[in-house]
């Protein structure tokens, strides 16, 4: 496949970026990826593992000269770190990140885009519970849906990154970005922040530590441990920036979990057949639409999940 940006600059190291970089080379579409991390220790592991070209040890050096710069660090990193590289950006350029929530995203970094630089926010929605430079793999995008929010970018330069997107194995769309906040609050934040609760809920009665329901776990609860045990920094700084939308799903979330508590109670089970009925068939369409699989696992390579 041909090169689509010459020289491509990754501002975090961990399982996106690494990700990306191998995808990157897998499908021939960067001429050089230039690499940060903020922690000395994350650039020595990059570097030992042939993670990135040349591993830079300041931001700046690593976007100076780049035609597109990867914003890979928590959302509440995005302002400083937009800050830090804005000088160093080259006339031109495509800036862009990989966070979950957009409209802070693009609050916080479009204040510091130069003139002359592309800004266009983008989401894949791919990832495992791993974390570091060392988690990544070049199929982590495939078949996946990456989400672009370009709000008024360049047409070109965001049918650009879109086929940028699409070379490293991603289904790619567009989406205003409150929408986009507001889907993923369905489909991701709120089920990561019940499953960090429950797993909360079994270590509050204390039977985790004596090994009971670590040894006993059911197929529910090992996969809410898997979703819990996702990076915390990035999770609070998805809580704290799409707050609206994850509220009002909580509340809705609240809502269905009374009428269950009340069938339960009142022995209705023709409701609960026919809730259970409708919440299957949601899970059958996720299958139809390729974003899982019914092969025992998930079909998860256990040396990723």
């Amino acid at each position: 496949m041909a090169v689509i940006y010459d020289r491509v600059a990754l501002i975090g190291l961990g399982l996106i970026a690494s990700s990306m970089f191998w995808a990157m080379k897998r499908a021939g579409v960067a001429g050089e990826v230039a690499g940060y991390a903020r922690s000395a220790e994350t650039r020595d592991t990059a570097r030992r593992i042939g993670l990135c070209d040349v591993v830079c040890d300041s931001a700046a050096d690593a976007v100076a000269g780049a035609d597109l710069v990867v914003l890979c660090v928590p959302v509440g990193a995005m302002d400083r770190v937009a800050r830090e590289i804005a000088p160093a950006l080259k006339p031109g350029a495509v800036l862009s990140d990989v966070g979950s929530v957009k409209r802070a995203v693009i609050e916080a970094v479009g204040p510091h885009v130069p003139e002359g630089v592309h800004f266009i926010a983008a989401h894949p929605l791919a990832g495992t519970e791993q974390s570091g430079p060392e988690a990544g793999f070049a199929e982590l995008f495939d078949n996946r849906w990456c989400l672009l929010t370009p709000e008024g970018a360049d047409e070109g330069e965001t049918a650009r990154l879109r086929r940028f997107w699409e070379a490293l194995g991603s289904k790619v769309d567009e989406m205003d970005p409150d929408h986009h906040d507001l889907v993923l609050a369905v489909t991701s934040h709120t089920p990561h922040l019940i499953a960090y609760t429950m797993v909360g809920v079994a270590d509050d009665l204390g039977r985790v530590t004596d090994s009971e329901v670590v040894n006993f776990s059911a197929a529910g609860f090992r996969d809410f441990t898997r979703i819990a045990a996702s990076d915390p920094t990035m999770w609070r700084d998805v809580f704290l920036t799409n707050k609206d939308a994850t509220l009002e799903i909580l509340g809705r979330f609240t809502e269905e979990l009374f009428a269950l508590q009340r069938a339960i109670r009142q022995g209705d089970g023709e409701h609960l057949h026919a809730y259970f009925t409708r919440t299957r068939a949601i899970r059958r369409g996720i299958i139809e639409a390729g974003q899982d699989t019914d092969v025992p696992n998930f079909g998860r390579n256990p040396e990723k999940s």
